[in-house]
């Protein structure tokens, strides 16, 4: 028994001095070519490779730098279509309303809460409610807000207690998150 502890003991020490041999010799190579002069024909395409990927970034800039006139106006047009904030609540009320009547939901309640931003030249408006109707009649209210004319972003979407026992089961009652954006005044 003891011999046989003894001949794997041997075992696997020379095999543990044959693995940090080859570490030992795969060490020195890596550390040989690291250090190895390359030839100037390698110098140059390295450079060369280099260059390249420079001139693509200035080209990018340039490019960026010729559509930048053009995304300043779009910025500008759609700074413009956002409703001005001492006429926005009521064009808001009146079209979600709409789009409420369209989709066959009935609005519960709407309420505001307005998040003034010093840096932005536009105002947040959040717009929490309730609305009431079948599955179908939801779907196409949330359908029409995003097709609509408005910017409206649908935040939240989550399914309110019905208040009476009395009431069809195939009304849903959900409470919606909208936000929205007005213009400031200049």
């Amino acid at each position: 028994m003891r011999r046989d502890y003894t001949i794997r003991k041997r075992i696997i020490l020379a095999a543990l001095g044959v693995l940090l041999a080859a570490d030992g010799g795969l060490a020195y190579l890596s550390w040989q070519t690291a250090t190895a002069p390359r030839t100037p024909q390698q110098v140059l395409a390295q450079t060369a490779a280099q260059v390249k990927i420079l001139k693509a970034d200035v080209e990018r800039a340039r490019g960026i730098r010729q559509e930048m006139p053009a995304t300043q106006r779009d910025c500008e047009r759609f700074e413009r279509s956002m409703l001005p904030a001492d006429s926005g609540y009521s064009a808001v009320t009146s079209e979600i309303g709409g789009l409420a009547r369209k989709a066959g939901v009935k609005i519960v309640s709407l309420g505001y809460h307005r998040k003034e931003s010093v840096e932005k030249p536009f105002t947040q408006v959040d717009l929490d409610g309730a609305i009431e109707g079948d599955y179908g009649s939801v779907v196409r209210f949330v359908n029409e807000l995003q097709r609509s004319e408005g910017l409206y972003i649908v935040d939240d979407l989550s399914l309110a207690g019905s208040k009476s026992k009395e009431e069809s089961s195939a009304k849903l009652r959900v409470n919606v998150r909208i936000r929205t954006f007005f213009r400031k005044a200049a």
